[in-house]
């Protein structure tokens, strides 16, 4: 007999299963199969690209406007070969074979070798009121990655995970919906992996053998089920293809790559320029100051407080003098303010722009401005209206946008007032007329457009200067539109710990562009911690510092001259390592890769890597092994196959094998791949500076090659082929060393500069970059 605790029993209501197979219609690229009623389809996109769809009611959903996927007719046709036996269908691609069984309509894919993955299990497929689900097979030593902005560690097997933007303050690691919702994931085991894009706007869910061990669920609140397998076998190839399938990020301004300060809030214009004074003064790198909240006025968004930022382009163009770029935060409530001239509210109002509830009523809550409506993003001329009040922000100099609050996160009540948060009812209708949703469908996409409406303002207003886009919210295919934070995190070393897997995870999800608030946002961080999670910072493809109003400054220097010297140093680091970061953005902007990267992906067939949090790889060459714990000044690091080098020292260490390593709080454990190419510039207090006269490629002994990538690093040139691409080459030959340097590729030439090609540990041979090829014996 069950045991009951104070719940009063309910009856689960009976999932409806998916027929036998009846009959087969074929196109080109989707096969067709009835099943009584019921309808599923097999589209083969690309050799390892699957979409699965089922429709209980026998008709399929027509493709949305705002459809963040290629449409199924942009993919290059495959060819692919189907045979038919009484049992089963057959697909058969270059890479995979998919075998669906006629009597239940389950699928079973498998690889060349013939070893399956993505295995439907009963009930395969079903539905029932509110929901329709598919259940897949978890195989042995399977592990899972990704599901876009998540908490804990890097491994999410025998968890649940739901994808609901959600205001998560006060998150933590037992947190499930964040600002983030992302559906998808890869699953790993050695020589095998997949991943799986669950296409449904709507409220969704994971359940990764937690309900039933050996099995996950994906479940959804739509009419139909929709999906897509992708064979990998590594996560590189998964990523590749599936940001293939929603879109890949846009090359930023290097001066976005730079380091970024932040405060709720740098109150007034005065508090800002002694800010940028301290930096420049104390010769501390930074490249962006960000306004909050209060820059506007009355938080009126587009507006400036006429007060404490009386003179906003006299302020940004000093900003500018001092090598300083300026972002200003952005929010979507608009501050409800009948007959008081507020040209934002009355132009929106008029215009008919609001969302509003299914009865007419306008949607509204109350956020920073007190009672606010919100614009429906999901209508092109709603968006097209908001981009065009961006130029209040860009004629005074703004170089990025901020968006923030656009889960979208409102209460019942004004701020202060212990309101509790509520959401836009689920049945308002948004969207353009003729294919208007409900908010059920659309809730999830509300930040995402918002910071499409961002991106395209920036495109149209600043046409000649690439810019920047910040967004707290977003769903699947976020990274066409914006960079991303972690969102409100705390001043604890379980949230600098959490970082890694978090922003590795997103990395994994096809967002490369990433950070977390160093320091903490809320709470008041430690000396030690601050200077630890400066170490860590560098390594964040965004890296910006940040906290709340009411904690204690957070800027480099107020924990005293240690540990300033110490973000000094790291940030310097960040500043040298820009030629290779920037050539790590150009592989995320062109190929989806990941800049920050958990082990896993570099060495897939290593087991050892599969649970490994706490250590990162920044691109393939530079890995980390920070310390995220007070009072620890050595840690446990592991070393994979091959030889590495300690960045520091240049120790020489042969993996696979566990190291204890020296961490004093000056020092963040760091290695180098032998074979590693890492080009270097001179540290600059800001992107371009000055001209890069000197550029030091740092190689260490061993076999490897690496692509250098440059552009002018501000326009939009590079699009018209003015870019320049360098391949080097590091071999063995004998007791000799030899770097080749391959000609220069590309329309781009750099300013006269010196090659120096240091030979960690053996030497260095310097040249005048002239473009042509070069070969190097050590």
């Amino acid at each position: 007999m069950p045991q009951v605790f104070g719940k009063l029993p309910t009856t689960t209501q009976p999932w409806s299963t998916i027929g036998a197979i009846q009959s087969i219609q074929k196109d080109d690229r989707t096969l067709y199969l009835d099943c009584g009623g019921p309808k599923f389809a097999i589209a083969i996109l690309a050799p390892n690209l699957i979409r699965v769809r089922l429709a209980p009611t026998g008709t399929f959903q027509p493709r949305r406007s705002w459809a963040v996927t290629k449409d199924d007719h942009d993919w290059s046709a495959v060819s692919f070969d189907l045979e038919e036996t009484p049992n089963t269908l057959e697909i058969k691609t270059e890479q995979i074979r998919l075998s669906i069984q006629r009597d239940t309509a389950q699928i079973t894919c498998f690889d060349s070798q013939n070893r399956p993955f993505a295995q439907d299990v009963a009930p395969s497929m079903a539905w029932r009121t509110g929901a329709i689900a598919a259940w897949k097979q978890i195989e042995a030593n399977e592990h899972f990655y990704g599901f876009g902005e998540r908490t804990g560690f890097l491994d999410k097997l025998a968890e649940v995970k739901t994808n609901w933007t959600t205001d998560a303050l006060d998150y933590g690691s037992l947190s499930d919906e964040m600002y983030q919702a992302i559906p998808v994931f890869m699953a790993l085991r050695p020589e095998v992996g997949y991943g799986i894009f669950f296409n449904s706007t709507y409220w969704s869910q994971f359940d990764i053998g937690a309900d039933q061990p050996g099995v996950w669920r994906m479940e959804t609140r739509g009419p139909e089920l929709d999906y897509y397998i992708i064979y990998g076998p590594t996560s590189a190839q998964i990523i590749h293809t599936y940001t293939e399938l929603t879109g890949r990020m846009s090359l930023p301004p290097q001066w976005a790559i730079g380091y970024h300060q932040c405060r709720w809030s740098y109150e007034s214009e005065d508090v800002v320029q002694t800010i940028a004074h301290e930096f420049r003064e104390r010769r501390i790198p930074c490249d962006v100051i960000h306004l909050d909240i209060d820059y506007m006025n009355g938080y009126r968004v587009f507006t400036w407080s006429p007060k404490r930022f009386p003179q906003p382009d006299k302020l940004i163009r000093n900003l500018a003098e001092d090598g300083f770029k300026t972002v200003t935060i952005v929010d979507p409530g608009v501050k409800y303010e009948p007959e008081a001239d507020y040209a934002v509210f009355d132009q929106g109002l008029e215009k008919d722009y609001f969302v509003r509830k299914a009865d007419g009523q306008l949607v509204h809550g109350y956020v920073w401005p007190s009672k606010a409506v919100f614009p429906d993003f999901l209508r092109s001329e709603v968006r097209s209206w908001w981009a065009d009040w961006h130029k209040n922000l860009t004629e005074a100099g703004v170089a990025g946008i901020w968006n923030d609050m656009n889960e979208p996160a409102l209460d019942d009540r004004p701020f202060g007032d212990n309101g509790n948060k509520i959401w836009f009812p689920l049945d308002a209708p948004q969207g353009p007329k003729g294919e208007q949703a409900t908010h059920a469908e659309t809730h999830n996409l509300y930040g995402l457009n918002m910071a499409q409406a961002s991106a395209e303002a920036l495109k149209k207003l600043r046409p000649t200067e690439r810019s920047f886009v910040l967004t707290r919210s977003g769903y699947a295919g976020v990274q066409r539109w914006s960079s991303v934070w972690m969102g409100d995190n705390q001043s604890l070393w379980e949230h600098l710990e959490m970082s890694l897997p978090m922003l590795c995870n997103m990395g994994l999800s096809g967002v490369a562009f990433v950070g977390c608030d160093i320091g903490g946002f809320a709470g008041n961080a430690t000396a030690e911690l601050f200077a630890r999670w400066m170490q860590v910072g560098m390594l964040y493809p965004l890296m910006r510092g940040h906290s709340s109003m009411g904690t204690a400054q957070h800027e480099p220097w107020v924990f005293g001259d240690r540990v300033e010297a110490i973000c000094r140093e790291y940030i310097e680091l960040r500043y040298r390592l820009l030629p290779y970061l920037y050539s790590l953005f150009w592989s995320a902007a062109t190929a989806g890769e990941p800049i920050l990267r958990p082990l896993l992906y570099q060495y897939p067939n290593d087991p050892k890597t599969y649970s490994l949090y706490d250590q990162v790889l920044l691109g393939p060459s530079l890995m980390a092994a920070p310390v995220y714990r007070p009072g620890v000044e050595c840690r446990a690091v592991y070393l994979p196959a091959g030889t590495w080098y300690n960045w520091w020292s240049g120790e020489q260490f042969e993996g696979p094998t566990h190291i204890l390593a020296d961490a004093p709080l000056e020092r963040m454990p760091l290695y180098v791949a032998a074979g590693s190419i890492i080009p270097m510039s001179p540290v600059m207090q800001y992107v371009n500076e000055r001209s890069l006269d000197e550029l030091r490629l740092r190689v260490w002994p061993g076999t490897g090659e690496w692509t250098h990538y440059e552009d002018d690093g501000h326009t939009f040139e590079y699009r018209d082929g003015a870019w320049a691409t360098t391949h080097y080459r590091v071999l063995q030959e004998g007791q000799q060393t030899v770097v080749e340097i391959a000609a220069r590729q590309g329309n781009w030439t750099p300013s006269d500069r010196e090659i120096i090609v240091e030979l960690v540990g053996i030497g260095e041979q310097r040249f005048k970059d002239d473009g042509t090829a070069r070969r190097l014996t050590f």
